[in-house]
């Protein structure tokens, strides 16, 4: 799942890089339509939370790990 979520989260890096770059074109050649100008906010949102997910996967590993290795010592003293 990991590969995948960061996968994603390049291609939505694109996404959003594009349509910034389109925002910026739309607007050189006068008022663009309102779907242009808002059109960056979804990948933008979709970054967010994905950036938030590999932001927070080291720490969870690591409060895994030691939750695991506190349970395993735990019944081994028993």
């Amino acid at each position: 799942m990991n590969t995948w979520i960061r996968q994603t989260h390049r291609w939505l890096s694109i996404a959003f890089t594009l349509t910034v770059i389109a925002n910026f074109v739309a607007l050189s050649q006068g008022e663009p339509p309102a779907w242009v100008t808002y059109s960056p906010l979804l990948p933008l949102a979709l970054l967010l939370l994905t950036g938030l997910y590999l932001f927070a996967l080291p720490y969870a590993t690591r409060w895994r790990s030691r939750t695991n290795a506190h349970i395993s010592r735990t019944v081994e003293t028993r």
